[in-house]
C-alpha cells in the first residue's frame, strides 16, 4: 500500500474557502462574512432576512 501525503494547505483560491454548512468548496458568497455555497444560500436565505426581488 503507498503511503498518502498529507493535504496541502491552500491560503488563496477556491479551494481555501469550504462552505461553513456543507464543506464545499465550489461557488462561495462571502459578501457579509456568509461563506456559504450558492445551494445553501439559497436554502437558508429567508431565515437570513433576505428576500427575492421580482
Amino acid at each position: 500500500m503507498a503511503k498518502q501525503k498529507p493535504k496541502k494547505v491552500r491560503k488563496y483560491g477556491k479551494g481555501s474557502r469550504p462552505c461553513i454548512r456543507c464543506g464545499s468548496y465550489g461557488p462561495i458568497i462571502r459578501r457579509y462574512n456568509l461563506y456559504l455555497c450558492r445551494h445553501c444560500f439559497r436554502e437558508v436565505a429567508k431565515k437570513l432576512g433576505f428576500k427575492k426581488y421580482e
